[in-house]
């Protein structure tokens, strides 16, 4: 009968043949040193590299997410707010055809260029009416804006106290847009029994620019 064949191994030889080779190696001739050193070379270099980039990603993404953990509350009140005007956005445009139709209302109170001599004549019969006499009603140069034109007007009226302020309530309460600035009132003069006062001021009253004069306000703002 045939007996088992048996492998002897020496550890202590291996581990002391392994032991030998990273004797007295020369660092500056790697070329030359033997197997087992240049394999434990190579894979320590090898497992830095590896440890090098997984610690610049690792430090990166980490770095990402600390980012958005910072911005989380941020966005969660955005999307409140978002979310707020999705639910009255109804509501929204409700209020934004109110302020539409507001601002035509507006609009119609503001004469257009054909309808300036005919408002001049209804502060001018606003001060006959209240028995004042007009001294000065000069109409000044218009003054052209963005959206709209302004029209000076000096006016020296002369009457009672209390019919100049009437006659200022009137302007004030017409249809179209007026206003009296720069109010000035002083006696007519001291020998007048009647007590007369004298007002100057200037009213300024607005009209809306025609189709032609808005493709000029557009022409003078592209240059």
């Amino acid at each position: 009968m045939a007996k088992p064949s048996t492998m002897n191994f020496d550890v202590t030889g291996f581990v002391e043949q392994a032991a030998s080779q990273f004797r007295n190696l020369n660092p500056n001739e790697p070329g030359q040193w033997p197997p087992l050193p240049k394999i434990a070379t190579w894979l320590a270099a090898a497992g830095a590299v590896v440890f090098l980039g997984w610690f610049l990603l690792l430090s990166a993404a980490t770095q990402d997410l600390e980012d958005l953990r910072a911005k989380e509350p941020q966005l969660k009140t955005t999307y409140k707010d978002r979310l707020t005007q999705a639910v009255n956005l109804s509501e929204y445009r409700k209020q934004r055809l109110q302020v539409q139709e507001y601002v035509t209302q507006l609009e119609k109170q503001l004469p257009g260029k054909a309808e300036i001599d005919a408002l001049l004549s209804d502060i001018n019969q606003a001060g006959l009416g209240r028995g004042l006499q007009f001294e000065l009603f000069r109409p000044g140069q218009v003054q052209i804006k963005d959206y709209y034109a302004e029209l000076p007007i000096a006016i020296r009226v002369t009457g009672r106290y209390h019919d100049v302020g009437s006659f200022a309530a009137d302007v004030a309460n017409l249809s179209r847009i007026v206003t009296l600035q720069n109010l000035v009132i002083t006696p007519v003069n001291n020998r007048d029994a009647s007590g007369n006062l004298a007002m100057e001021a200037t009213a300024r009253t607005y009209r809306y620019l025609d189709t032609n004069e808005i493709a000029e306000q557009r022409k003078g703002g592209k240059k």
